[in-house]
């Protein structure tokens, strides 16, 4: 009995994850402070990775928090924004590859609160301000690769004084299972631990680490990157997008330009039309999507991602019907170019892109097995002209005329609402 509720409690919080569909994902720390500039050489990789990537000596590197003092980080605006941007959940690194903590951790003075110039408790922090907005709380924290502790891995290098198992061993114990007890015993709910790069670790050591994590909060959900397959739901490799649609849980961690952490020299923003093609590509294919921003070293977001985020925002928010709580929609038999599926139960959500092509005109769609009852614009609830039938060659056939007049805000689509004849939605299949 004990055994059941736990399982349906984690089925819940699994739910409710894959229900919320939209994540904001935090890559910030003392990597922020370079813009992914060290002593006049510019990464060529993740600013985020510079450490590693540059070869700075870790003694070198840990004395940027002496100077660590972002007094434009703001918690409250950052959560209160994320709301607006019709997202679910923030996911900050507490503590990244470079091993400094932007928590109060007993474990070692490699943190913001003892060894930062700010001395500011970063998790702390948004804890607070995630409790005000709504938002769940989740924690990016490195469980494997650490450039600062000793026995913390370190990739792509051949060092092996850390990429040892058995110094790492005594990392994983002294270090590891200490922060995340404590991120998961000072800090209130935590929805979701977010693990990255296992590398050396054992089946035996990521399995400690769940049953920790599940001891502690039971309700905590953990990532596929927790190694071995141990995971609550599947994480896909960064911007990879699936191309079909996935019964599974999964989310997909984005960029909004190339870099995770602050790059100054990286200006490949995607546009707010982009964004929201791969948005729909996602939830349409029944995932999440944890989109990230990287603020500069004083805590600010660069105004580029802020632009972005605002308009992809409303345009969420205004047809939010459509995305949140959907189910993974059958893949369509046709190529059908900036048009995507979502669906409830007895309602199908049709998003067209680049309405100003559309416009007037005839959506016909082929091989609909469902019946379709009544089409709307989601947007004003105008009635649309909607008719159902049978293609030449007997197969279900759905009409729907298009808006003539195309509205300012929705420049970015078209959100279509078809009313359905049963539960579920079927196309019919070419074989």
């Amino acid at each position: 009995m004990i055994l059941s509720r736990v399982l349906m409690k984690a089925l819940k919080s699994l739910q409710c994850f894959r229900d919320a569909k939209y994540g904001l994902f935090i890559h910030f720390g003392l990597y922020s402070l370079l813009g992914g500039e060290w002593q006049g050489r510019v990464t060529s990789g993740l600013a985020e990775w510079i450490q590693n990537d540059l070869d700075i000596p870790a003694d070198e590197y840990a004395q940027l928090a002496a100077s660590f003092d972002p007094k434009h980080f703001d918690a409250r605006v950052i959560a209160k924004k994320a709301k607006e941007w019709s997202m679910k959940y923030i996911c900050f690194t507490a503590k990244h590859h470079d091993g400094f903590a932007l928590f109060d951790t007993q474990v070692s003075d490699f943190n913001s609160v003892k060894g930062g110039f700010c001395q500011r408790d970063f998790v702390a922090e948004l804890a607070g301000a995630c409790s005000e907005e709504g938002l769940k709380l989740c924690l990016y924290y490195s469980q494997a690769q650490d450039w600062h502790h000793a026995g913390g891995y370190r990739a792509y290098h051949q060092d092996e004084r850390q990429n040892n198992a058995k110094a790492f061993e005594a990392y994983f114990e002294s270090v590891c299972l200490h922060q995340v007890r404590e991120l998961l015993s000072h800090y209130g709910e935590i929805g979701m631990i977010w693990f990255d790069t296992p590398m050396g670790m054992t089946f035996e050591q990521s399995q400690k680490l769940v049953a920790q994590v599940k001891s502690l909060q039971a309700d905590c959900l953990i990532n596929g990157r927790i190694g071995h397959g141990l995971g609550d739901y599947f994480s896909m490799a960064d911007n990879r997008i699936p191309r079909v649609a996935i019964r599974s849980a999964w989310e997909v961690p984005v960029t909004l330009n190339q870099s995770w952490g602050y790059k100054a020299s990286d200006e490949g923003w995607t546009n707010p039309a982009e964004l929201i093609r791969k948005w729909l590509k996602v939830v349409s294919r029944g995932g999440n999507i944890l989109l990230n921003v990287g603020p500069r070293g004083d805590g600010s977001l660069p105004e580029a991602s802020l632009v972005i985020l605002d308009i992809v925002g409303a345009f969420l928010k205004r047809n939010a019907e459509a995305f949140y709580k959907t189910l993974p929609t059958p893949e369509y038999v046709f190529e059908l170019e900036g048009v995507y599926f979502t669906h409830k139960p007895g309602i199908l959500y049709i998003t067209v892109l680049k309405p100003e092509k559309w416009a007037g005109e005839w959506l016909s769609l082929y091989h609909m097995k469902t019946k379709a009852i009544d089409a709307s614009l989601l947007s004003t609830g105008e009635a649309l002209a909607l008719r159902v039938g049978k293609d030449l060659e007997g197969f279900g056939h759905w009409a729907i005329r298009l808006p003539e007049v195309l509205h300012a805000e929705d420049e970015l689509g078209w959100v279509i609402r078809v009313t359905l004849e049963s539960e579920s939605f079927e196309v019919e299949a070419l074989e």
